[in-house]
């Protein structure tokens, strides 16, 4: 029964949490994390998360298909796939609770950051992404997810709505594909893992499709101020679980 309840947590929080990601582009993972900890432990947490992302931003990807920013998602590719590789050897071998709370006070500083005069005149260029993917890689081996780090770069570029969360997304795609890749190769992928994410990113497909329909009626205008929120219940939960 105990292990039943356990399932039925974890579904109910991918569905709430993958609605989420779906407005903001981001926050599944920061809401997903804990409880997969609690159920299945930190080792086996990361890879799960990783496999159930994988689905969750695909399904974004094919919501928000016809608002693709490809030239960004290949910047940012070129910097996140050997990022990624070394995170995910890093990974391996090293425990990641303290860049958790720098990643929490990061976050914290930005919404800070984004209100003060430079903050407000911050825009990133194309090739801006290479350098981005390269740290988000990283750290996204490292951590799991690191959508609320990458959501001001990617507003900063000028992408709203469906258009940032499309191509946020598919560039998500790319890391989650290369560290699965390593943690394959270390052994930290079990078939277990594999069919728990796959569980999991089936209820946040549904999840996606909810979040979609909400995004269309959200007022264009209150965009940013949704990210900012999201951005700091994260950073705060970030700073608590690290």
């Amino acid at each position: 029964m105990s292990e039943l309840l356990t399932l039925a947590t974890v579904g109910a929080v991918a569905l709430a949490a993958s609605t989420l990601a779906a407005v903001a582009g981001f926050g599944g993972a920061a809401v997903m994390l804990p409880v997969l900890v609690w159920a299945f432990g930190v080792r086996d947490a990361i890879p799960i998360l990783t496999v159930a992302q994988l689905m969750g931003n695909l399904s974004r990807v094919w919501f928000n298909r016809g608002q693709l920013s490809l030239r960004v998602v290949r910047w940012f590719a070129f910097g996140a796939v050997p990022a990624a590789v070394l995170g995910g050897v890093v990974f391996a071998k090293a425990p990641a609770g303290a860049l958790v709370r720098l990643l929490g006070v990061f976050l914290l500083l930005v919404v800070v950051y984004r209100h003060t005069r430079w903050g407000r005149d911050m825009h990133i260029g194309l090739r801006g992404f290479l350098p981005l993917g390269g740290v988000s890689g990283f750290l996204s081996a490292l951590l799991g997810s690191v959508g609320p780090f990458m959501a001001p770069f990617f507003l900063a570029y000028g992408l709203v709505k469906g258009w940032y969360i499309g191509t946020e997304a598919l560039a998500t795609v790319v890391m989650h594909i290369t560290k699965l890749g390593v943690y394959g190769g270390y052994s930290l992928l079990s078939t277990r893992s594999v069919l728990v994410g796959l569980a999991i990113g089936g209820v946040m497909f549904l999840g996606s499709y909810v979040g979609k329909k909400v995004l269309d009626r959200l007022p264009e205008r209150i965009f940013p101020y949704l990210i900012e929120a999201v951005l700091v219940s994260a950073g705060l939960l970030f700073l608590v679980r690290g």
